[in-house]
């Protein structure tokens, strides 16, 4: 069966520098034998926030290889290795920078009058551009955006290197170094006269150093005409609305000397635009199996007809192969992303409530699915065949009822649970612990008052916003005021409880000493109503610490005392926060923790415990009042107010032929099905990971069921329910038609993450390049048309997929980079393990939008631009966002009217760069600017979106080979 592919036509009469390829991993990152040990103690370079530092490459010293980090598994010698390597000494040098390339055309329109451009100004400060996707919450909702700003040490001007002339015979970089990250030196720079680093020559070729230990490999082996198997039908190379220098003109053997063109290599802008240009705005029904849904990018409607929205659930692909052996062929991952309490725009229906009173939800006998649409009704409609498990079973007489002429029971639209792909059950005394009614839900507000935190102000500011938040907290739809509780601690290395009851002039503070052996000293009056003790509350706690000079703080025994306060039985303390994350998710307590390190604070060990129980890590480096506190107080409002079910346990129920075999995300397993959460919202998201156990039927097709039992903010136990049906296919064609890129970026990213605590960052990069690989090869000896072996190909649903994989490729957290910080590491690696598809595919491509061609009498934004340094111009102002770090980067010769209109200043000089959103061209906060600029080479280590191209396709013609 013929398909559309996209054809590039990768140089090759050059290596690709910091590119190599090893012997091929597929499927699964191994066991737990290469465990490394605890990372290692590294101060952050600065007080960047969470905004990577900047780069420090020592003198003298090519960035860490895989050698340096001892991550050889079972053959590593001596001492346990570290995971993340301190970074060694930096020179003092003056900083060099990377080459900035100015595009042959402004994109800069004439100025407007003076004040068009104040009015500009007031547009870019209402923006909210930093939100995740169409349709998701606004910008502040979304983890925390970068904390202050302090100088960033560039690296030190290296020696001058010296560059091979082109026709110098070389071998290309070792076969164990892998897309650069942390595996071979970085190509040398050539300088221009002004003493910038510029690019090297298009032509030119560098030779690294042996590393102690390695030897240099052979080359890649020599072009050969790959063996395609038979022959399809005439595919057609090209796509609708096609690539600037479409296919046609890029097919035929490669030039010599000609570097591949970024424009002719596939963008995920043209991707997301094209995907809005047919379905924006436009009502998506989900009616009909195995449909393929808008992009996350793609701002609709969405009618729920049957099956799950895709706001609830995202799929890798919506057709799974009959067969294991056709998944084993194509190595596709058959994954779905589940956000079960995902936000509903205000145009779209809520979920219906179903109440069965005391008998209770309508489930199957045998698997015990809860009644849906793909159940079938037969013999008159007193009994159901189960559409996952083919059990027949009896209609309970309540909920009977006749069928019509086509065997549809006369109710059928009359009943969510009939007709809608998403509902909810009220859940009886069965689903609830000890059979007895939760009791309502309660936040504890836990406020560190040691002496440094009381000195910038940080307590203060907690204390005068809680009045803000407490109004704020979360309600049921229909109630007016919250039944939500609230308690107050303050700790330093004593824990403080307050005794907050309505009829008491102010609060009394009680105090325990012992924090080995956790107790709370008060029950009545500790957790209260608000509205009823807001009086109380307000007085102030600042005021009682004023004087205090204690700056040791306790963790551990925080969290146990908040456990003891939620009338929860005592536990032996541990100091092992996995076994204080496991208490709290045994109890219902989840933890969300906001952190403001001045220095190394151990992120990993810390974040076990918000991440277990379903909660989130915020992190605030180098804290300062001034600059940071409006983003910490919105991080708070948004935490409090945003929709939330507590205690919560999710189940996936598949129907026969498959099952769901891995669980990613902030959750906590007991067994190997059932999926524990102290707590979930809107914006956490699990991935989950199928298996085929036996052949699957492309008559029936795949149906999967989301359940999760939890508690509402109101008290009431709920279940609610996901239901969604896809296709199967023995076509491998179908397979590969009906394949999401940002889902499958999504489980990538996850499943690479969840490795790094047991594998080689090295073996970890291997994998995802070689599975790239092997999906791609696999669609092209079995459903693309035959070609040229220098052409790539790539499926119409994939055409991207590499640009995304190389952004991931050079994430920190799976880079040796000792630039970026431990804590760094561990803190983005827990925000990526519960993000969305919108979140991840946002934080992996971000969003740059050339501000300066903004219309000031339009609400809407400008269209975004590829993330290359190619597209930026010295006239333009851009705005950068991923969901985690904002950047406004201004050209050096942006019009000082565009510079006024915006910021109120007569020139560029005169902009304060304090913020380091904030960032002048060709200064020293542009290095970590770029390193956003994920089509570029990394600056530390990852090839450029063309080079790894070229990477994957050699790869390819390898495997066909």
């Amino acid at each position: 069966m013929s398909q559309q592919g996209y054809v590039a036509t990768p140089p090759y009469s050059q290596p690709q520098p910091g590119i190599g390829l090893s012997t091929p991993h597929y499927g699964h990152y191994g066991g737990p034998s290469h465990a490394a040990s605890s990372p290692g103690m590294i101060k952050p370079a600065g007080p960047l926030g969470a905004a990577p530092p900047g780069g420090m490459l020592p003198q003298g010293h090519p960035p860490p290889g895989p050698h340096q980090f001892g991550q050889n598994g079972a053959h590593a010698q001596g001492p346990p290795p570290q995971r993340f390597p301190g970074p060694p000494p930096v020179s003092s040098a003056a900083p060099s920078y990377p080459p900035y390339s100015p595009s042959t055309q402004s994109s800069y329109p004439s100025p407007g009058s003076t004040a068009s451009m104040a009015q500009l100004g007031g547009q870019l400060g209402a923006m909210h551009i930093n939100s995740y996707g169409s349709g998701a919450a606004p910008p502040t909702q979304g983890p925390p955006g970068p904390a202050s700003a302090a100088s960033v040490q560039g690296p030190p001007q290296p020696p001058q290197p010296s560059i091979l002339q082109p026709g110098s015979q070389v071998l290309p970089p070792p076969p164990t170094a892998l897309n650069g990250p942390g595996a071979s030196p970085l190509p040398p720079p050539t300088h221009r006269p002004d003493g910038l680093p510029g690019p090297a020559p298009p032509n030119a070729q560098y030779q690294p150093a042996p590393l102690p230990g390695q030897t240099l490999g052979p080359g890649y082996p020599a072009q050969q005409a790959a063996n395609y198997g038979p022959p399809v039908a005439g595919a057609q190379l090209s796509y609708p609305g096609g690539f600037p220098g479409g296919p046609a003109q890029m097919a035929g053997p490669p030039q010599p000397q000609k570097k591949l063109d970024p424009d002719s290599v596939p963008s995920p802008i043209q991707v997301i635009e094209s995907d809005r240009a047919s379905r924006v705005g436009q009502v998506y029904a989900t009616n009909a199996r195995g449909q393929i849904p808008p992009l996350v990018t793609t701002d609709c409607v969405i009618q729920d007809q049957g099956n799950a929205s895709p706001r609830y659930i995202r799929c890798t692909t919506y057709c799974l192969p009959c067969t294991s052996e056709m998944a084993k062929q194509a190595q596709i991952p058959l994954a779905a992303i589940i956000t079960p309490f995902a936000t509903i725009p205000s145009n779209e229906t809520p979920l219906y409530l179903v109440n069965h009173g005391e008998a209770g939800p309508v489930r199957c006998n045998r698997c015990k699915a809860y009644m849906c649409p793909f159940m079938q009704f037969i013999e008159g409609g007193r009994r159901y065949q189960c559409g996952f498990c083919s059990c027949v079973n009896d209609v309970p007489p309540f909920y009977f009822q006749h069928l019509d002429h086509i065997g549809r029971r006369l109710d059928h639209y009359e009943k969510p649970e009939l007709s809608l792909g998403s509902y909810e059950y009220v859940a009886t005394l069965d689903y609830c612990r000890k059979n007895k009614p939760p009791n309502p839900p309660a936040f504890i507000f836990m406020i560190d008052v040691s002496y440094s935190n009381i000195k910038n102000g940080l307590v203060k500011l907690i204390c005068e916003e809680l009045k803000t938040v407490l109004e704020r907290l979360p309600k049921e739809d229909q109630e007016e005021t919250s039944a939500i509780r609230v308690g107050f601690i303050t700790y330093n290395k004593v824990l403080h409880f307050f005794n907050v009851k309505s009829n008491l002039a102010q609060p009394q503070m009680m105090v325990v000493t012992d924090v080995s052996e956790v107790f709370v000293p008060l029950l009545d009056g500790f957790l209260v109503n608000y509205q009823e003790s807001q009086s109380v509350i307000h007085k102030q706690i600042p005021e009682m610490f004023a004087d205090s000079n204690e700056n040791e703080t306790v963790f551990a025994p925080v969290i146990q005392a908040g456990m003891e306060a939620l009338k929860i039985l005592f536990q032996p303390q541990t100091n092992v926060y996995d076994s204080l994350a496991k208490d709290c998710v045994a109890h219902g307590c989840c933890v969300t923790l906001f952190l403001f390190p001045s220095q190394y604070v151990d992120v990993a060990s810390l974040g076990l415990v918000p991440q277990l129980t379903g909660g989130t890590l915020y992190k605030y480096n180098g804290f300062q009042m001034h600059l940071d506190s409006q983003q910490f107080l919105n991080d708070l409002r948004n935490d409090i107010e945003k929709k939330i079910g507590f205690d919560a346990i999710m189940r996936v129920r598949t129907s026969t032929g498959f099952r769901a075999t891995d669980f990613f995300g902030g959750i906590y397993m007991n067994n190997t099905t059932d999926v524990e959460m102290a707590a979930i919202d809107c914006d956490k998201a699990v991935t989950v990971e199928f298996k085929h156990d036996d052949k699957l039927s492309e008559d029936t097709g795949a149906l999967i069921q989301c359940a999760v039992l939890y508690t509402t903010v109101g008290g009431q136990r709920r279940l609610r329910i996901h239901n969604l049906a896809l296709n199967c296919s023995s076509q491998l064609a179908d397979l590969y038609k009906s394949c999401e890129t940002d889902a499958l970026v999504n489980f990538f990213a996850k499943s690479a993450f969840k490795a790094v605590l047991h594998q080689p960052l090295k073996v970890i990069r291997e994998i995802l390049v070689n599975q790239t690989a092997h999906m791609l090869a696999c669609y092209r000896k079995n459903c693309a048309s035959p070609s040229a072996a220098s052409q790539l190909i790539l499926p119409d649903s994939m055409k991207v997929l590499p640009v995304y994989m190389n952004s991931l490729l050079k994430n920190c957290v799976l880079l040796g980079r000792p630039e970026i910080s431990t804590d760094e590491r561990a803190y983005q690696r827990q925000l990526v393990m519960t993000m969305g598809v919108a979140d991840s595919q946002l934080f992996f491509y971000p969003q740059l939008l050339p501000i300066h061609t903004l219309d000031v009498k339009s609400t809407t934004l400008p269209a975004a631009i590829r993330c290359s340094e190619t597209r930026l111009s010295e006239e333009g102002i851009f705005l950068l966002a991923n969901g985690l770090n904002m950047f406004l980067w201004l050209g050096v010769s942006s019009p000082p009217e565009l510079i006024q209109g915006i910021f109120n200043v007569p020139s560029l000089a005169h902009v304060n760069t304090d913020m380091l959103t904030i960032v002048k061209q060709r200064e020293q906060p542009e290095m970590v600017f770029r390193q956003f600029l994920v089509e570029d080479k990394g600056l530390y280590g990852g090839s450029s979106y063309v080079d790894f191209l070229c990477c994957v396709h050699k790869e390819i013609c390898q495997l066909l080979n």
